[in-house]
């Protein structure tokens, strides 16, 4: 448990300050091409080429390390803590991300997103001293066949929504990106009794194309909504998606449990991290009329 408690909290770290990393580059890449976008054809949101050029900033590239080494303890800890509790833990980089944006990209936190922050701070202090035994993580083979169609549809219907919101798709690219970093949780715990050295299983396996489909569609989704939204904001979508559904799925399926007696702390302790992640998204993504938008002054300056 000790092992698995100092892995996730090592994971956070990794992913907070990566997020912080990323934002950095894809805000910066995100102001050149929308601009020039949006002097072209008018249209301000992501696109694949805006994407995929900032994904070769120096600042993404560092964080991409980051959440890759995140990555790995991240699998770690769910493979040696109950999902509720390695999911949120990991998730518990919001407030990583919070501190680190104020210092580097100069977000200012109104006092709401601090109390929001503190929420969840407590939150998972609850859900530590509520976690019992993780369970074996064996489902039927269905189960992750299952996975792998899930995760299909959510990239799937993640782009065309992405496509369809334009700028206003922060929120929910934040939300697609913790959902589908969330199927990674699950797919680890379900290649839990899997034997890495043998790689016919392994490659055999739904739940190990799951993982990956799950991931590239989760960092695609992130760079999205760090590109168009408030890091805050992003983040927390990311917190609530990445939480919710794995931390039900560990209960009710893989066979997760809280310390005899605490069952109501954690339930408690969960609703207030998803509750605190929520308020930190409501308070930290003001909406688009409300801000600046890459481009808008260009646009304008262009047409007049």
């Amino acid at each position: 448990m000790l092992i698995g408690l100092v892995t996730a909290v090592a994971a956070s770290a990794c992913y907070g300050t990566g997020s912080v990393l990323q934002a950095l580059g894809a805000r910066r890449s995100a102001d050149r091409e929308a601009a020039r976008a949006a002097a072209v054809t008018g249209y301000g949101g992501p696109s694949l080429s805006s994407t995929a050029k900032a994904v070769v900033t120096w600042e993404f590239i560092v964080g991409t390390v980051l959440d890759a080494v995140g990555f790995g303890l991240g699998a770690l800890a769910a493979r040696l803590l109950p999902l509720f509790l390695s999911q949120t833990i990991i998730s518990a980089n919001l407030v990583v991300t919070a501190v680190l944006g104020v210092w580097v990209l100069g977000v200012r936190l109104v006092r709401p997103e601090w109390i929001s922050v503190g929420v969840v701070c407590a939150a998972l202090v609850m859900l530590a001293g509520a976690a019992g035994h993780e369970g074996a993580g064996r489902v039927p083979l269905a189960a992750h066949w299952a996975l792998l169609g899930g995760s299909a549809l959510l990239v799937a219907a993640g782009l065309l929504a992405v496509r369809l919101l334009g700028p206003r798709a922060a929120i929910p690219a934040g939300l697609l990106s913790g959902l589908g970093f969330g199927a990674v949780g699950v797919g680890v715990r379900m290649l839990n009794g899997a034997d890495p050295f043998n790689l016919r299983d392994m490659a055999g396996d739904p739940a190990l194309y799951a993982i990956a489909l799950a991931g590239i569609g989760g960092m695609y989704f992130h760079t999205v909504a760090l590109q168009i939204g408030s890091i805050n904001g992003a983040t927390a979508a990311l917190v609530v998606g990445e939480t919710v559904i794995p931390g039900i799925l560990g209960v009710v399926w893989l066979g997760d449990a809280s310390r005899p007696g605490y069952a109501w702390l954690a339930l408690v302790g969960f609703v207030l991290a998803v509750a605190g992640a929520v308020a930190v998204a409501w308070f930290g993504n003001p909406p688009v009329h409300a801000r600046e938008r890459p481009g808008d002054e260009l646009a304008s300056a262009t047409t007049s």
